[in-house]
């Protein structure tokens, strides 16, 4: 019997199986390939073909399980660190989020289950995590799919306007596509869709602004049903679509700046200045410290819930409000055994309202751990507080890659019960919620952990949420960032990469920041 090829043989051979079918993806796709300057490709391929040989493939969009890794190596950067399982969910996010990308008649989109659903539009797309998506894949090197996709909702439907089923959801499409620009700087595009996003805006002043400026929603269409404080049918204010609306106002008006339209920036400028002094005001409970629903009659609900954390997600919360996030970290809070629930747990109708049918009512939602993750990165980055700290960042973001799992491998899924880490969606309803589109991880690591916070001038900021005495290595190679390609490092003896010790930042492979601890570095780019 002939020996079996070596690894470097392996690799060539399975590389020229997949080369036909990727070079006519690629020719389609226009392929963005950033060079790594300091990782090498082949030693994470493993991940990937792990997760392929345990998927049937029950469906196949735009790039199949067997050009997925060259995918990866062309659009998206690397990274590794000592975790193993945040490593491999890593890789595994982006394996999940690529079997999304689907070609259309009208361009690509992302689809949010892989299987159809009923409360879908056309293609079997669905709103309510578009700032999600968009967030995440704003570090792909090929933005076009993202172009495509955004003109999507807001050109396809009738008369050219947005997509029917666009307004299903509560949406912060702005302030996402806002900072998608600031990492690519695409001016153009932004500018583009200004006034589809003004359009859009309006639109929402119309069906859901009361007279008194704040904006109502039902809970079902927050993406967020069965909660305590909601109900599918009652118009209740709630801390998400008010924040939603106060940071797709201030992104709109700074991109009629960058279109050199005064008068709309300085209305939108006022428009989010307004709301976010209703919302600081009116959705702030003083007796329980943290942001609440309004319900109807007026009063606050009995229950803080998850949705409370979302004002920091866009920095919209003063400094006095910090004592909210005390919550974060109390069992009797919202620190779960496996997670970050959604309601808190000494609440008498924390987990009640049974099980599989979507509950927001306690148990741990990926979407909402997002949330709560990008707002705690902008709290720790922001005025000094004692309530929280990088390491409960770390924590929670490792708890997270922790619980990305089920039956020993890889997995993503609905909502999962706080307790146990089970996923609550079985039967045969789980098949639609494998590999399900609706949250971020892959950004939270890249502008949250490792610290690439992107700004609109000719800087490269990192600041890591990472604790000083955890990792003494990580690397993030091959980043888009301003048309430039970006490797992030932190070396803490210099044995790891052999260029030296402390953290370091490249730009197309030259260096142009270190510094010899883990902290703040701010860079200029060439």
């Amino acid at each position: 019997m002939l020996n079996a090829p070596p690894k470097a043989i392996t690799f060539l051979i399975r590389l020229a199986l997949v080369c036909g079918s990727l070079l006519l993806w690629r020719s389609d796709f226009n392929s963005a390939h950033a060079e790594a300057a300091v990782l090498k490709p082949d030693d994470f391929a493993h991940h990937y073909e792990r997760f392929n040989a345990c998927d049937n493939e029950q469906v196949v969009n735009e790039i199949p399980n067997a050009d997925s890794w060259l995918w990866m190596v062309d659009q998206a950067p690397l990274f590794e660190c000592p975790s193993t399982r945040l490593e491999e969910m890593y890789y595994f996010r982006w394996w999940t989020y690529r079997k999304h990308m689907k070609r259309t008649p009208v361009g690509m989109v992302l689809t949010e289950f892989i299987l159809p659903v009923s409360h879908a539009g056309d293609y079997n797309t669905v709103s309510c995590a578009f700032g999600h998506q968009v967030a995440e894949g704003r570090w792909l090197h090929d933005q076009t799919f993202l172009d495509d996709y955004t003109l999507f909702w807001l050109r396809s439907g009738p008369g050219g306007g947005p997509a029917e089923h666009f307004h299903k959801f509560s949406s912060w499409a702005a302030v996402a596509l806002y900072d998608r620009y600031l990492v690519t700087l695409d001016r153009s595009f932004l500018v583009s869709i200004l006034e589809d996003l003004v359009a859009d805006y309006r639109t929402w002043e119309g069906e859901r602004q009361r007279d008194d400026g704040l904006f109502w929603q039902h809970d079902v269409k927050d993406g967020m049903e069965e909660s305590i404080s909601g109900g599918r049918r009652v118009k209740n204010i709630r801390p998400t679509i008010n924040s939603y609306m106060v940071a797709n106002a201030l992104a709109i008006s700074r991109i009629a700046d960058l279109a050199g339209k005064s008068e709309l920036s300085q209305e939108f400028a006022k428009k989010s200045e307004e709301l976010r002094t209703l919302l600081n005001e009116q959705l702030w409970d003083k007796d329980s410290q943290f942001f609440k629903v309004v319900l109807e009659n007026g009063e606050f609900s009995t229950a803080r819930e998850a949705i409370g954390f979302i004002p920091w997600m866009f920095d919209l919360a003063e400094p006095e409000h910090a004592e909210a996030w005390a919550q974060l970290i109390d069992p009797a809070g919202f620190r779960g055994p496996w997670g970050l629930t959604t309601a808190e747990r000494r609440h008498p109708e924390f987990r009640t309202h049974g099980t599989g049918t979507c509950e927001w009512d306690g148990a741990v939602w990926p979407f909402a751990t997002s949330q709560t993750l990008n707002g705690l990165a902008n709290l720790l980055r922001g005025a000094p507080q004692s309530f929280v700290t990088k390491r409960d960042f770390f924590d929670q973001l490792m708890l997270y890659a922790e619980a990305q799992q089920q039956d020993g491998m890889a997995y993503i899924g609905e909502y999962y019960d706080e307790q146990t880490g089970d996923w609550l969606i079985t039967g045969p309803k789980a098949e639609r919620s494998r590999f399900y589109n609706h949250s971020t991880f892959n950004d939270l690591i890249i502008s949250g952990l490792v610290g690439i916070v992107p700004r609109d001038d000719n800087f490269i900021e990192i600041d890591p949420l990472i604790p000083k005495d955890v990792w003494d290595w990580f690397c993030l190679d091959g980043v888009q960032y301003h048309g430039q390609t970006l490797t992030v490092f932190w070396d803490r003896n210099g044995a790891r990469y052999h260029r030296g010790k402390g953290l370091v930042i490249l730009a197309d492979g030259q260096e142009i920041g270190r510094s010899p601890s883990l902290g703040p570095l701010t860079a200029k780019l060439p």
